[in-house]
């Protein structure tokens, strides 16, 4: 009788990993099953005993994605808003292509596919938690938890996403923006 074949860990990781690159290159709709498995050196089977499908395994890269996300923003929670934007600028370099295939819009024409609601809200919770301790200590502004974190996110969101995409004369200084936009940020919302 032959033994199950058991996929490991790194292998569902790669094939996360080589989705995440073919979809920011190619798009959803041109990816195949048979694609990433030959970007993986594995078959199609291995991607279907793992996900289930091409829907599932979209889900799983963005649900990866914001997982990741979270980790680094947990992380760096201890240096405040100032700790959560530096890390938010960091994470999408260095992971450009979750980071457009999360936040950019590509997967949204791809119906099938939709982060699981609490891998993304889990993503908010450490910008969550500092905008309510710096409310809570006196050093923000008093207003609604979710409105001053998403003003806060969208600043940061708008820049990097300007960043990723190149738009901006070729010598712009994208780390010095990002860093005097943070600082904006966080006088505007002082105390």
């Amino acid at each position: 009788m032959a033994r199950p074949i058991v996929h490991t860990d790194s292998l569902r990781q790669e094939l996360l990993a080589v989705t995440a690159e073919l979809v920011d290159r190619d798009g959803p709709a041109r990816v195949t099953l048979r694609d990433v498995a030959a970007a993986a050196s594995t078959s199609t089977s291995a991607v279907y005993s793992l996900f289930g499908g091409k829907s599932q395994l979209l889900t799983a890269v963005v649900d990866d994605g914001f997982r990741s996300f979270h980790d680094s923003q947990a992380a760096a929670a201890a240096g405040g808003l100032q700790g959560l934007g530096v890390a938010y600028r960091l994470w999408a370099l260095e992971h450009q292509a979750l980071y457009r295939l999360m936040f950019g819009g590509a997967l949204a024409a791809y119906v099938d596919c939709q982060p699981s609601p609490e891998a993304a809200a889990d993503a908010m919770a450490p910008l969550m938690n500092a905008v309510a301790s710096a409310q809570k200590a006196g050093t923000l502004l008093e207003a609604p938890v979710e409105m001053v974190a998403f003003a806060i996110w969208g600043q940061v969101h708008g820049l990097v996403s300007l960043e990723l995409a190149k738009v901006g004369p070729p010598d712009t200084d994208w780390a010095g923006a990002y860093s005097a936009a943070l600082d904006a940020a966080g006088r505007g919302w002082a105390a």
